[in-house]
């Protein structure tokens, strides 16, 4: 395939088009999630106790494509650097503001539902639930402001500590900074999202009311990390995998950027 003008070369073209694959791949699960997140929630049991009740096991739809995410700022990371990993991390944060605009827009925006003119609301349907639009966008709404915080604390963690397993080992041990990262910045997402999903009522049909409320949110929390903790361990080889095959392909060095820092260290102390 030629490569465009603005391409310095045929490999810099290559480099630009998979950076795009990765980071449009984290973008569009973002703003996918983002819709679907608590939409439903997945049922993966129920444990009666004498203290706490009826504890349910579930996570939301949302959890599932999310691990996605730091594969992909991890391969970022490893292959693009720290900054780019952050950029595209930033434009994240403005998928999130632009979902939220689309959303807010097309609620008030006039259309053609139902209005009850003795209260100048949404006739509800037989199942006593306003237009599917709305129910959407109320539910999206409240996952959308708990994954744009969530996911600030959680993605910046993810991309800091990776960088600094990276330059705590000198470049080696990579499922060290691919697990440990991942690891450490999912307890910061999973707690993030429940609690503030269950702060904007977003949980109210999860809940069981007539049972003490923080067991069942630490569940919850325990579960979804509990997910994403295995899903982070089965990233490991592929992550190895696409490691290695974008390294050579990209004929990129995942180290130059370490050896880099060290270089420029030694030089900085040298001539001081």
């Amino acid at each position: 395939m030629d490569h465009h003008p603005i391409e310095a070369s045929p490999l810099h073209a290559r480099r630009e088009r998979v950076f795009l694959v990765l980071a449009g791949l984290f973008l569009g699960t973002l703003a996918m999630l983002n819709i679907l997140g608590i939409l439903r929630f997945i049922k993966l049991g129920e444990l009666e106790t004498a203290t706490w009740g009826t504890l349910t096991f579930a996570v939301a739809i949302g959890v599932l494509p999310y691990p996605v995410t730091f594969l992909c700022t991890d391969l970022i990371s490893e292959i693009y650097g720290q900054a780019r990993a952050n950029a595209v991390v930033w434009m994240g944060l403005l998928l999130n503001g632009w979902v939220l605009f689309i959303l807010w827009i097309g609620g008030i925006l006039p259309g053609f539902e139902t209005i009850d003119p003795a209260n100048g609301k949404f006739v509800l349907d037989a199942a006593n639930r306003s237009p599917v639009f709305f129910e959407v966008r109320t539910f999206a709404f409240g996952a959308t402001l708990a994954s744009m915080i969530a996911y600030m604390a959680a993605q910046f963690t993810d991309v800091w500590l990776f960088h600094f397993w990276k330059r705590l080992t000198r470049g080696r041990h990579l499922w060290l900074r691919n697990n440990g990262s991942t690891m450490v910045s999912q307890i910061v997402d999973s707690t993030s999202v429940i609690l503030i999903t269950w702060w904007v009522g977003g949980l109210a049909g999860i809940l069981n009311t007539e049972s003490p409320i923080a067991g069942q949110l630490l569940l919850l929390i325990l579960t979804g990390y509990a997910f994403k903790f295995a899903v982070a361990l089965l990233d490991t080889l592929p992550f190895y995998y696409l490691t290695r095959r974008l390294s050579a392909f990209l004929e990129i060095d995942p180290h130059a950027e370490h050896n880099e820092s060290v270089t420029g260290s030694a030089n900085q102390a040298a001539s001081s």
